[in-house]
């Protein structure tokens, strides 16, 4: 299989080249840059694109933004992002973009040569290679994420008045708009704090609890 790599490091960059021909691929092109990187997939076509998550001029996102741009225009070709530490925002944006045939993986990751070209196999044949690491805190962030942060403003708005004790005409009033919009905005608080209907609680209480919780943490 053909391999396109990006690394800014010329000496991470022949590195790379040795362990990803010795572990049976071909690479046909190692660029220094997100420039040259993004016109080499274009010239080559490779089944496997293996790219750094921060690249010059700026060194912050151009590896990933390109990684993300071959996703987009290639579909079939592979994606395995190296990144010195975990990125969480990066991580998701490429994972979402289609969980198949992508990697991310810690450089620290590419010291284990075997492991190294065992998720660079997985990747290429289609799989999902995600470091521990970057599991362990994407895990961490879901578990710690607060439902209030899906609220639009609007919708928080309408919440801080049910907390008050408004009615959905009082806060009609108060924000002048409708009920019937006000019915909408308390549904959809319902849906993002995870509120289904039941027989024994009272969902409008549990979801002024929710903000009475955050205002006093704040």
């Amino acid at each position: 299989m053909q391999v396109v790599l990006a690394e800014d490091s010329a000496l991470l960059r022949d590195g790379l080249v040795r362990l990803i021909t010795e572990g049976g691929f071909h690479v046909v092109e190692a660029c220094p840059d997100a420039a040259s990187f993004l016109e080499a997939v274009e010239r080559h076509r490779p089944g496997l694109v293996v790219v750094d998550v921060r690249m010059p001029p700026t060194f912050t996102s151009e590896g990933i933004r390109a990684a993300l741009q071959v996703r987009d225009r290639y579909p079939t070709t592979a994606v395995l992002v190296l990144s010195q530490y975990v990125e969480e925002q990066y991580a998701t944006e490429l994972v979402a973009s289609r969980a198949t045939g992508v990697g991310y993986l810690l450089k620290d990751r590419v010291a284990d040569t075997a492991d190294f070209i065992a998720a660079l196999r997985e990747v290429s044949a289609g799989g999902t290679v995600l470091d521990p690491e970057v599991v362990r805190q994407l895990l961490s962030r879901a578990r710690n994420a607060d439902p209030l942060d899906r609220l639009t403003p609007r919708e928080r708005e309408v919440l801080g008045l049910m907390a008050e004790g408004r009615t959905n005409a009082a806060i009609a009033r108060a924000l002048f708009i409708g009920e019937g919009a006000v019915e909408k905005n308390v549904s959809a608080i319902f849906t993002k704090l995870d509120l289904p209907p039941t027989d024994q609680d009272h969902r409008r209480v549990l979801a002024v609890l929710h903000w009475l919780d955050r205002t006093k943490e704040s």
